[in-house]
């Protein structure tokens, strides 16, 4: 007992992360923002002043509980983050690396270059640029208890479910959809083990939630409310920046 207090002391002295869940932040910022539109990529863009990327490593920075964060870049634009992260003081950014042919392939690249003391990562969209500490923490908190956590907002919307000609042909029970968000937290070694099955099963995802369901793993749901959005549309950039500019009013968390 008087050793692990001694050994807490000593890590709040040199800074040294616990290693019991030491947490690894993956960006995926390598998309070719097609939906977006236009000769700048999404996460290139500025929002309030600042790159959208730039905000969204901002809110990981300022998370306690994640202790490296690795960016994973389009191989052009990995100069352009190299300089945004030495002008910012963004010291978490360990690494940036170049992404696959695929935001699957993207995360497994970021996964391979996190630290050996990593025992969770936390991946994230690269373009969702209004997620919170607060909310960071909530899903990393339900991961250390449950391996695998992830971001998420209830649906207020009716879900229809159609045939293959288009015409409804169930609806769904609302009480029972959720919409998925990032972070998506999991214990690394369950993540590269359900990364690495479903890549040798190709077994294609649009997102890390599912990669953890097919080899069998439950996965908690936290409420990160509805603007915790991904910017995707330039229409979504208009709705982003007012938002910041509120938080800005009224605690002046925004950049």
């Amino acid at each position: 007992m008087i050793l692990n207090k001694i050994a807490g002391v000593f890590r709040a002295i040199s800074g040294s992360p616990h290693p019991k869940n030491f947490t690894s932040a993956i960006i995926a910022a390598a998309g070719m923002s097609t939906r977006f539109g236009g000769d700048t990529t999404k996460q290139m863009t500025e929002l309030c002043g600042r790159p959208v990327l730039f905000h969204t490593l901002l809110a990981y920075q300022k998370t306690e509980c994640i202790h490296e964060i690795i960016i994973v870049a389009k191989k052009d634009e990995i100069p352009e983050w190299e300089k945004l992260c030495k002008r910012y003081g963004l010291s978490k950014v360990k690494k940036i690396i170049p992404g696959g042919k695929t935001r699957q392939l993207s995360v497994m690249n970021g996964l391979d270059a996190v630290s050996k003391e990593s025992k969770f990562v936390a991946i994230a969209d690269g373009a969702r640029c209004l997620t919170t500490s607060e909310q960071i923490e909530a899903v990393c908190r339900a991961a250390y208890k449950y391996k695998a956590a992830t971001a998420a907002h209830r649906s207020t919307d009716t879900v229809k479910i159609a045939d293959k000609k288009g015409f409804i042909s169930e609806t769904a029970d609302r009480d029972f959809i959720w919409l998925m968000q990032t972070p998506q937290v999991f214990k690394t070694n369950l993540y590269r083990a359900a990364a690495y099955t479903a890549f040798k099963d190709s077994f294609e995802a649009t997102d890390d939630n599912s990669l953890v369901e097919y080899v069998g793993h439950q996965i908690r749901l936290v409420e990160c409310g509805a603007n915790n959005i991904k910017i995707t549309t330039k229409a979504d950039l208009v709705v982003a920046e007012a938002i910041l500019k509120e938080r800005r009013k009224v605690d002046g968390t925004a950049i």
